[in-house]
Order: structure tokens, then C-alpha cells, then sequence
């Protein structure tokens, strides 16, 4: 298969992963006039041109194969975003990537976030596998708990705490971090546990 295609990725309970469209415009606006996504998230969209901006970036992001951004929606709803969640690879050499989602506030407390991040770490380690995606990490600040409740159901495990960098990173944070399934099994018995704790870097906007 090949990542730059137009392809949908199927999630648990009728979801559905697919790319943004310029038609999107609207509901990103919407999505980005909730207070929690100002709260939580790095990068802020205000206005139309911003949410453009964003939208022509998420395209270049699939274009150079570092950054693969899939508005979550409901089958069954015309395909109308609930969420978006991405995989970001600047460094396609590299075995681990990060992963990062949101959730619009309709679709809050309806496991909208984690089926899709488990449509998205079981696609992610099927389409690069060949390429030697082995890891994936997902940061989110340390006051967050909904992230981190969804980061544990997912199998995604607490692997390290990131000292605050303010006025940025104002609090510390969580790095959570899964194994492709063949990596987990392949390493000694010992060390499987360890293997969570290396290197990554700062949460990126989602």
C-alpha cells in the first residue's frame, strides 16, 4: 500500500480514519473555538485563514511522508470530523515516531479517542513495518489525565516524565510509549520493560 494514497483506515465501532479535506474548513474552526483545545494543545488555529494554513499543511505533511494526519469521523455521520489524530515522522530513518490526537467536544466520552488511536498505532505499525517502525510515543502534559487514560488503554505505557521547559511547557510531562508487536516479542524477557525508557523529544502541535 502505498501512504500518500487516498486510503481510509478503519477503526473499532464504525470509525473511520480518513484525510482532511478543504470542505473541513468549517468544523476545524468550530473544533478550535473549544477552551479545552486551547488548553491542551501546542498550536492554536483562529480564523479562516489559519484553519487553511493548517489544512495545507496536514496535505504537505502526506506529500513528504513525515507527518500523516486523518480526521476521525463516524461512518455512519457523512464522514463529519469528531477528532483529528496523526503520526509524525520528520525523520522517516528513525524506528520510533510520535503520535498525537484531539478530540472535538461532541465527541468527548464516547471512546472517540481511543479507538482511533488504536486504528492509528495498528495501521501505522502494518504500513511501516518495512521501514523499521518499531516504536511509538505519545507526550502529553502531566495534569492531562484524560490523555493519559487513553494513552494506558491503548497499551501505550508511562515510559519517562519530561521536566517542564516554561513559558512553552509550563508543567512537566508524560512520555507514553508502545512496541510494534514483532519488537516486543523479539526482545529478551528481561529487557522488554526497560525499552520504553529511551530518548524522544518535545510534544509537537497536533
Amino acid at each position: 500500500m502505498d501512504h500518500r494514497d487516498g486510503n481510509t483506515v478503519p477503526g473499532p465501532g464504525g470509525l473511520r480514519l480518513r484525510r482532511w479535506r478543504e470542505e473541513d474548513l468549517p468544523a476545524l474552526l468550530e473544533a478550535y473555538e473549544d477552551p479545552a483545545m486551547r488548553r491542551w494543545l501546542a498550536t492554536q488555529v483562529s480564523g479562516v485563514d489559519g484553519a487553511a494554513d493548517w489544512l495545507a499543511a496536514q496535505r504537505t505533511g502526506w506529500a513528504t511522508g513525515t507527518r500523516f494526519a486523518f480526521a476521525v469521523t463516524d461512518g455512519g455521520r457523512d464522514g463529519e470530523p469528531l477528532g483529528n489524530i496523526v503520526l509524525k515522522r520528520p525523520d522517516p530513518g528513525n524506528d520510533c515516531a510520535e503520535v498525537g490526537y484531539w478530540t472535538t467536544a461532541a465527541a468527548r466520552g464516547r471512546g472517540v479517542a481511543s479507538r482511533a488511536l488504536t486504528a492509528l498505532t495498528d495501521w501505522a505499525f502494518t504500513e511501516f513495518a518495512e521501514q523499521g517502525l518499531i516504536r511509538l510515543e505519545l507526550f502529553h502534559q502531566v495534569d492531562n489525565e484524560a490523555s493519559c487514560r487513553v494513552a494506558e488503554k491503548c497499551g501505550y505505557a508511562l515510559a519517562r516524565v519530561i521536566p517542564a521547559l516554561p513559558p512553552d511547557y509550563p508543567l512537566d510531562g508524560h512520555v507514553h510509549a508502545r512496541e510494534a508487536p514483532s519488537a516486543a516479542l523479539s526482545r529478551p524477557a528481561g529487557r522488554r520493560a526497560e525499552a520504553a525508557g529511551t530518548g524522544g523529544g518535545r510534544a509537537s502541535g497536533r
